[in-house]
């Protein structure tokens, strides 16, 4: 297993886990987004939520129905210390609806990553998560 010292590398090389709820129709505009800033690796999952928009009203089979819970994406992408702000802003402007942004465009949260894996050969640290 390819070992690094966990004791300096932290200080170093820190990792980030950037979680960011986005609206559907947007991911495609994202990925080309992170793509341009060499950001390829994330896991997407379907997640429903609310926030401000607080749900919607709308009409089936004539029945008016009130949906709370929004269909969004949930985006964890792990980048090193140095893709963080390059992450950030390329998801910001690809997932934001028009100019100035509306609500329910989403969310970004940036969390410290204490280790990760590659089960595959085995490397921890920075360098299981790439460059």
């Amino acid at each position: 297993m390819d070992e690094w010292p966990r004791t300096l590398l932290p200080e170093i090389l820190p990792m980030k886990l950037i979680v960011a709820i986005i609206r559907p129709e947007k991911l495609d505009e994202v990925q080309i987004a992170l793509a341009e800033r060499d950001v390829y690796l994330m896991t997407v999952t379907d997640v429903r939520g609310c926030g401000r928009q607080r749900g919607h009203t709308e009409i089936y089979r004539g029945q008016e129905v009130q949906t709370r819970l929004i269909p969004k994406l949930k985006l964890e992408i792990a980048v090193n210390e140095a893709f963080v702000e390059a992450t950030v802003e390329a998801i910001v402007h690809a997932a934001r609806t028009g100019a100035t942004g509306s609500i329910g465009d989403g969310k970004i949260f940036v969390l410290s990553l204490e280790d990760a894996v590659r089960i595959r050969t085995g490397e921890s640290g920075p360098p299981a998560i790439g460059p």
